[in-house]
């Protein structure tokens, strides 16, 4: 089974832990990591494909004080191991172009503005990651369970299918 990276940073802790919290029930089968900085977020991402795993969402707050995180997705977005990552904005200060720009060159999927809810944030964390693990995983059955089971039980069928004409 591949291994997939879930991955939060914020530089606020409290907001940090309250994503990752919310979350949790996300792993197994996925990794979930969080990072206070983008430098952090770099090393992370960087020693996860080292072992041989990949970004498969990132989350990332606007506001921070070394990187601003729409750059921050801009460059992963740019990056071959990071492009196929489904990227989450997470800001109540973002303006409008800054938005723009995330959605135009960041591949942003999703904007959230804060405050959100524990229910909301794991709803739209696992669609983003049930379309990843249907884009780009050979096999998606392994994270049925805490995804969207319907859609990939009805893709896998789907492919059965095909393969079987």
């Amino acid at each position: 089974m591949e291994q997939l990276l879930i991955l939060c940073v914020d530089d606020e802790r409290e907001v940090l832990d309250s994503v990752l919290n919310d979350i949790q029930p996300l792993s197994p089968p996925f990794t979930i990591d969080g990072a206070e900085s983008v430098a952090e977020a770099r090393q992370v991402i960087k020693d996860f494909e080292a072992q041989g795993g990949k970004l498969a969402l990132i989350l990332a707050d606007h506001i921070m004080p070394d990187e601003l995180g729409i750059d921050f997705l801009i460059d992963l977005n740019h990056a071959t191991t990071s492009e196929s990552a489904k990227k989450i904005l997470l800001t109540g200060q973002a303006g409008l172009h800054d938005t723009i720009e995330a959605i135009n060159r960041g591949g942003l999927n999703y904007y959230l503005a804060k405050p959100w809810s524990e229910e909301q944030l794991l709803s739209i964390v696992q669609e983003k990651l049930t379309d990843y693990v249907l884009e780009y995983c050979e096999n998606p059955m392994p994270f049925a369970q805490v995804l969207d089971g319907e859609r990939i039980f009805s893709h896998v069928n789907q492919h059965r299918l095909d393969l079987g004409n």
